[in-house]
């Protein structure tokens, strides 16, 4: 039987249902992320896979692991990891297959849903005895009827995309591999330039991968074509925007606003002026953790793994 070595930082409880979706004859061997490299190198000498949650693990421990058939990663993202490194070890790394997809998109739409109506204000008015409604209405608006764009249309993007079509919102993408059209029928979506996009849409939404390519994709000619009424939505990577020109354009009230659950350096410091700003929406990077996510994500990477067992190629493999 196989031996899977699992590093996380996650709770108890999670690691739970993750690992209630494994073969019940597999050798599991969990261990914190935390410990040190020397002993994780004496924990994987002999082991066939590694599961990680984060994506982190040193070059040094990989280079001491011959065994290993495959690096699976409960997570979507593989910006930790050297994959440059892994490949010339031959060992694949495959992330989570987009199982975590749903859980991002709804997030994305309460984002948008929380800035447009001022959900967050509002509460806490009520609760402190503010009963009146407190905002002009000139600063309150509805998703039907705006212009979205979608950057990056993979599992994420499409998800994001019906849910705005279904709200009425005239849905554009951008990415650099274009779907058919029958396809973009299916999801509701028109495809667009990138500059077309980012000209038109009152609501932009991030999700794409962090590459060279798409590093701080978002800058300054980007914030240049936005419109006064553009809202910026990020749950992918933080390093997509340049920081410092959203900054500017925060500011400076050259876009409505942000919605981010990601930021270049998280935890942000704390004379970030992201974090003061009231037209910014701000959560700490949790757009993929839901409860219900947890066994959609053990269920594919154990199966993942399972195939690799029997000889056949892993899926959802990722490259640099």
């Amino acid at each position: 039987m196989p031996k899977v070595v699992f590093f996380t930082l996650l709770d108890p409880d999670v690691t739970k249902l993750i690992l209630d979706c494994a073969p019940r004859d597999w050798d599991i061997n969990t261990h914190s992320l935390s410990i040190s490299d020397d002993k994780k190198i004496e924990i994987l000498k002999d082991a066939d896979f590694l599961l990680l949650f984060p994506e982190e693990i040193s070059n040094r421990v990989l280079k001491s692991a011959p065994n290993l058939k495959l690096i699976q990663l409960i997570s979507a993202g593989y910006d930790l990891i050297d994959i440059n490194t892994c490949n010339a070890l031959g060992i694949p790394v495959a992330n989570n297959g987009g199982t975590n997809a749903i859980d991002v998109a709804e997030y994305a739409l309460a984002l948008i849903l929380a800035f447009y109506r001022h959900i967050i204000v509002q509460d806490q008015n009520a609760r402190t005895g503010n009963w009146e409604f407190s905002a002009p209405s000139l600063d309150i608006y509805t998703i039907c009827g705006k212009t979205a764009g979608i950057i990056g249309l993979g599992k994420i993007g499409k998800h994001v995309a019906k849910l705005l079509s279904a709200f009425g919102a005239k849905v554009f993408y951008y990415d650099p591999i274009r779907i058919s059209k029958e396809n973009e029928q299916q999801i509701g979506v028109s495809y667009a330039t990138l500059d077309f996009l980012l000209h038109e849409a009152d609501i932009i939404s991030l999700h794409v991968p962090i590459t060279d390519a798409t590093r701080h994709m978002i800058g300054k000619h980007a914030f240049s074509l936005m419109k006064p009424t553009t809202l910026l939505v990020n749950t992918c990577r933080g390093e997509v925007i340049e920081e410092h020109e959203l900054i500017n354009a925060l500011q400076e009230k050259r876009i409505l606003g942000a919605a981010l659950d990601v930021l270049d350096k998280e935890p942000p410091d704390m004379d970030n002026p992201i974090r003061r700003m009231e037209n910014v929406l701000l959560t700490p990077h949790i757009a993929g953790r839901t409860w219900d996510t947890w066994p959609r994500r053990g269920q594919f990477v154990f199966q993942n793994m399972m195939r690799v067992w029997k000889g056949e190629p892993p899926l959802s493999l990722v490259h640099e």
